[in-house]
């Protein structure tokens, strides 16, 4: 099964991983898309490191997991190849799940099938909040979601 991923991965926190795992999982092959930084500038995310320091360490991760066929494309829009290209599944969390069924229209008016969507759940922090990239660059949680003393 061909599937399709995609995020900013900034940082490459649990949550991120678990994504890219469950990809892993479903499919043979994998299309991650890595937000470009035209596309951070327009989603206004704050403090996000440059598209090559953050697709050195998604490659690093997926090298270090032993990962096959895969790729990793730089996206300019919020939905990249998933609406033109022949994939299976896409897989998100819930935060992204509503993407994937504009997704699934955009297809179905291409006259494409739609993907069959997973979602995986939130990944919690050791507070039982979900991890997010936003709470990692505030300093409450680190990437594995273990909460940062003040001191």
């Amino acid at each position: 099964m061909r599937v399709c991923i995609g995020g900013t991965f900034d940082p490459l926190h649990k949550g991120h991983r678990a994504l890219i795992e469950k990809a892993f999982e479903v499919g043979d092959y994998v299309l991650i898309g890595l937000t470009s930084d035209s596309m951070v500038k327009k989603m206004k995310i704050l403090k996000t490191r440059n598209y090559r320091i953050r697709g050195k360490e998604l490659k690093a991760y997926l090298k270090r997991k032993n990962f096959k066929n895969y790729e990793v494309v730089k996206i300019n829009d919020r939905y990249g190849p998933s609406v033109y290209e022949d994939f299976d599944v896409i897989v998100v969390s819930p935060e992204t799940e509503g993407i994937a069924y504009e997704i699934n229209k955009v297809r179905m008016k291409n006259g494409k099938k739609s993907l069959k969507i997973y979602v995986i759940p939130f990944v919690l922090a050791d507070d039982t909040k979900t991890i997010s990239s936003s709470r990692v660059k505030k300093g409450e949680i680190d990437i594995e979601g273990h909460i940062k003393q003040n001191i």
